[in-house]
């Protein structure tokens, strides 16, 4: 069984550019949408705070995935290095004394 397969290159500065420059633009847009809507302060109060626990909640799902997908990585990695050990001193021609 394999792991998740794993990219061999980092982000590229233009991905990451344009994820950074999408996550701003769609922030400041909704925020202004929210300034000039129509409605009472509360209301707009109560849509900011959506607005700030939906960007977290983005942010801490995020991680979470990042830190599974690493775990699983890494107990695969640790598991093909145990299975490599044991081929490496396994010897077909050995003849046991017992």
């Amino acid at each position: 069984m394999t792991g998740p397969v794993q990219s061999k290159s980092p982000t590229t500065a233009a991905f990451f550019a344009q994820a950074a420059v999408s996550f701003a633009i769609s922030s400041v847009t909704v925020i202004v949408g929210i300034v000039f809507l129509p409605v009472d302060e509360w209301v707009r109060a109560f849509l900011a705070l959506g607005m700030l626990y939906t960007i977290s909640s983005a942010f801490t799902l995020a991680k979470c995935v990042r830190d599974r997908q690493e775990e699983a990585y890494v107990a695969s990695r640790v598991d093909r290095a145990r299975v490599d050990k044991l081929i490496a001193e396994h010897d077909p021609f050995k003849i046991d004394a017992g």
